[in-house]
């Protein structure tokens, strides 16, 4: 059973890369539109009265969040990606190969960036990736150990 969820687990983390290529593989300008579709969505679930504001409101709320939402998405992305490689591996050395495949695939995926129209390569997003799936394996080793935890006390 643990082999079978391993598998499924590293499926799980393959498709998700496959995900991460596809959002990289998007010109800038329809990028902008899904992070701009993002900040509306935003206004609308977490302002009060946003549905109210005009157009022009709408338009410059979504503009000024655009960046932290960008940089939330590329941590959260990531995140998922750590959770998925370190699930895949085995137990008691799996944070440095999953950290290692991350952080590879994150800067490969940076310099795949370069050729798409209107994007760039940034260091400074491999770094934020970086931290993003760190965070994600954390979360994994801190469930694991809580799960343990709690298991010898139900003993």
């Amino acid at each position: 059973m643990q082999y079978r969820y391993k598998r499924i687990c590293l499926l799980a983390a393959l498709l998700w890369m496959a995900v991460i290529f596809s959002f990289s593989a998007r010109p800038a300008d329809e990028s902008a539109r899904m992070s701009h579709s993002v900040g509306d969505w935003v206004g609308r679930v977490f302002v009060p009265g946003y549905e109210e504001w005009d157009e022009a409101s709408r338009q410059e709320f979504a503009e000024d969040i655009d960046y932290p939402v960008r940089k939330c998405a590329h941590a959260g992305e990531y995140a998922v990606l750590g959770v998925l490689l370190t699930m895949a591996l085995t137990d008691r050395r799996r944070v440095m190969p999953a950290a290692a495949i991350g952080i590879l695939y994150a800067a490969s995926d940076e310099f795949h960036q370069r050729f798409v129209p209107g994007r760039s390569c940034q260091l400074t997003d491999v770094l934020l990736d970086s931290a993003g799936l760190l965070a994600g394996i954390m979360l994994v080793l801190l469930a694991d150990r809580l799960y343990r935890r709690f298991r010898q006390r139900s003993r």
